[in-house]
Order: C-alpha cells, then sequence, then structure tokens
C-alpha cells in the first residue's frame, strides 16, 4: 500500500490534471441534465470508470518493486479486457443522433470532453503497460505487442459497440463472444464491417499512441 501512494504522489500533476477535466466533463453533464431535464447521458459517468480501471490496474503494477510472472501475466490479461472501455467513449458520438438541434453543441462538447478524458487514461495506460514488459522482452518486441493490444482494443470496441458484449461476459457468456468472434475471424466477408472498424480504429489509436509517445519525448 505504500507503494502505491508513493506512486500517486509521483503522478500528482497527472492525476490532478485528469480530475480537473474529468471535473469539467461532469459539470457540463450537469447542465445538459438541468437544460433537458433528462438523464440519457448520465452512462457516460459508467463509462469513464470503467475506463479507470485499466490505468488503476498499470499503476498497481508500477508500483510494485517485486513482480512474479503470474501476478503481472494474470493482472495483465484483466487489463487488457477492460481496455477497449478507454478509447470506446469516442464511440459514444453516434449518440448525437438523439440529440436535439437546441442542445447539439453541447452534446458535441461533452461527449468529445469525456472521450479525450477517456484517450488519455488510455494511453497513459498504454505507457505504464510498456515500462511493464520491458522488464521482459526487447524493445522491438514490447513495441510490436503494444500496436497488437492497440489493434485488439478497435477490436474490443466494434464487440462492445456493435454486439453490446461488456468486458465481464468473458467470463458470464463465453461461448457466445468465442463463437461470435471465430465467426468474424473465418468469415471476414460476411463480417466486413467488423474488419473495417478494427482497421480504421486500430491505425487511429496507433497514430494517436505514436503522437503521445513523440509528445511525451519533446516534453521531457
Amino acid at each position: 500500500m505504500h507503494n502505491v501512494t508513493l506512486t500517486l504522489k509521483k503522478r500528482l500533476n497527472i492525476l490532478t490534471l485528469l480530475t480537473l477535466s474529468l471535473s469539467f466533463s461532469i459539470l457540463l453533464l450537469i447542465i445538459r441534465m438541468q437544460i433537458t431535464e433528462t438523464r440519457y447521458f448520465l452512462f457516460l459517468i459508467w463509462n469513464i470508470f470503467l475506463a479507470f480501471i485499466p490505468y488503476a490496474i498499470t499503476t498497481y503494477l508500477i508500483s510494485l518493486k517485486t513482480t512474479n510472472r503470474f501476478l503481472v501475466i494474470t493482472s495483465l490479461s484483466i487489463w487488457l479486457l477492460f481496455l477497449p472501455n478507454a478509447p470506446y467513449i469516442v464511440t459514444d458520438l453516434l449518440h448525437l443522433k438523439y440529440s436535439s438541434s437546441k442542445v447539439l453543441w453541447l452534446d458535441v462538447l461533452m461527449i468529445f470532453s469525456f472521450a479525450v478524458n477517456g484517450l488519455m487514461l488510455f494511453y497513459y495506460s498504454i505507457k505504464d503497460c510498456k515500462i511493464i514488459l520491458k522488464q521482459y522482452f526487447n524493445n522491438t518486441l514490447v513495441e510490436f505487442i503494444i500496436i497488437s493490444i492497440l489493434f485488439l482494443s478497435s477490436f474490443g470496441m466494434y464487440l462492445g459497440r456493435f454486439l453490446r458484449y461488456n468486458s465481464w461476459e468473458i467470463l458470464n457468456n463465453p461461448s457466445q463472444i468465442i463463437s461470435d468472434i471465430v465467426s468474424i475471424v473465418i468469415q471476414p466477408k460476411a463480417h466486413y464491417n467488423a474488419w473495417l472498424f478494427t482497421l480504421c480504429f486500430g491505425v487511429a489509436l496507433s497514430i494517436g499512441y505514436l503522437l503521445f509517445k513523440k509528445t511525451k519525448t519533446n516534453l521531457n
């Protein structure tokens, strides 16, 4: 617990900025709820909570002075299941089709704000994962693994948005989700939307990752 506290102190600047940014997002949501007298977009709070889980997992792993392979493999497996929830918020822009012209601008700003927070948590968590993996693999292999994770996250976003699977359904409904995944893999023509979505978002997340990495390097 002491090590976790020290890690959080080292990340105080990042956590403070994330807290301020998220507070702004929530403020926009409250304003929207007051104007429209509806709670339609309240699900964004749940989505951003899910986006925090992978960041919390890698923050915990980073804080440990010594780790064993079993703990790392188990933790990163859970991490990978929840990771797509962070960039997933970008797809919530699809809900704009239900917005009225009166608050459309507010809805765009609000969802964009939540999505930015999700992406920041996503890339900071990826950065942590990269540090952890470097303890076991060389730089070239780590970069390959990271890029693969970005495309897997994109595929996970598709499963969540269009097939409506949750991260924990791999535990309570594994046969159905595995069946759907196998179907998508072996019948690409019948599921071209899944492949196109995965490819496009995978490339977008990869570009974002390269920009994030380059920006961090220049700032340091």
